[in-house]
């Protein structure tokens, strides 16, 4: 495959084991090859696709392939659909893996591998794509809550940035617990709070358990009619974000519709910044999805013009 450049940094995706694992394998394998460290930094998607890349050489873990980011020195290793294609940098790229599984490939061809992080991997990869008919997506998603529920950078210092600490970590029982009492309570709390944005398309309030969890059992329940389903969180105090779900490729699009991007059943989208409030952000996804006619058919609303008049 050639020799991989020596990074000044490696950046990855800040939010999710997915991120934090394929980050801290790149950042082992840049040590193994160059016998130092690299500063490892982590970003949400809507503050990395604002970020001035001034690196001459980078890594780049599970943060979508952009044309900005095909340059002389770069590796990016990522899962999600992209229209861009490399000329210059080299891109590690599989819709049907996740990006830690891509990076431990890189470095595997390196040399660098043992059975805690075979094991580590494979259940990060079964809770990434949300491989429910593995026997141990249970034990997967509680990996994967364990980042969501400490945080990204604190994971990282309580394992001293070894990925291998993350296998059996004691706290994987406080994410048991939390998964045995917590998702039946938010399930049946959440199957009585769906709210209609469209007529294939349901925003799902959540109060407790794993969100990711309850919008996918809601999409087999025979009850709920919504293909897509949606729940709303605050980010960053200031802004909202939509993370959307479905069983058969339709929550790209719909994000897509809102600016976003992901993966066909798994997707994401940042709101603008001017909507502050719940109802705003309700009311914003009521009219960005739902076809409007000016009296020459329907037609779905312009989301780009209204990004075009928020302050960036």
């Amino acid at each position: 495959m050639g020799a991989l450049p020596k990074p000044e940094i490696i950046i990855t995706h800040d939010g999710d084991l997915d991120g934090l694992l394929s980050g801290m394998l790149l950042q082992k394998l840049s040590a193994t090859l160059y016998g130092e460290e690299t500063r490892l930094l982590g970003y949400q998607t809507h503050a990395w696709q604002s970020r001035c890349l001034r690196e001459n050489s980078a890594w780049v873990s599970d943060l979508a392939f952009e044309q900005r980011m095909d340059r002389i020195n770069w590796v990016v290793v990522d899962h999600h659909i992209t229209s861009a294609t490399p000329t210059k940098a080299r891109l590690v790229h599989d819709l049907g893996k996740s990006a830690c599984l891509l990076a431990y490939e890189l470095c595997r061809e390196h040399g660098l591998e043992s059975e805690t992080l075979d094991r580590l991997v494979h259940l990060a990869n079964v809770g990434d794509l949300f491989l429910q008919d593995d026997p141990e997506f249970e034990l997967a998603n509680d990996h994967g809550t364990l980042v969501k529920s400490y945080g990204f950078w604190n994971m990282y210092s309580l394992v001293n940035g070894d990925p291998e600490k993350l296998l059996d970590h004691p706290l994987l029982e406080v994410m048991r617990v939390k998964r045995e009492v917590e998702d039946p309570m938010g399930l049946n709390w959440s199957r009585q709070n769906i709210q209609q944005i469209s007529p294939t398309v349901g925003l799902v309030k959540t109060v407790v358990g794993n969100s990711n969890v309850i919008l996918h059992r809601l999409l087999g329940d025979a009850g709920v009619s919504y293909r897509v389903l949606l729940t709303l969180n605050r980010i960053g105090g200031n802004q909202f974000m939509v993370s959307l779900r479905s069983s058969d490729g339709e929550a790209l699009p719909v994000a897509r519709q809102l600016q976003g991007g992901g993966h066909p059943n798994a997707a994401g989208a940042a709101l603008p910044k001017s909507v502050q409030r719940v109802a705003d952000a309700v009311e914003y996804l009521k009219k960005a999805l739902n076809p409007i006619d000016d009296g020459n058919g329907p037609a779905g609303l312009n989301t780009e013009a209204l990004f075009e008049n928020v302050e960036s």
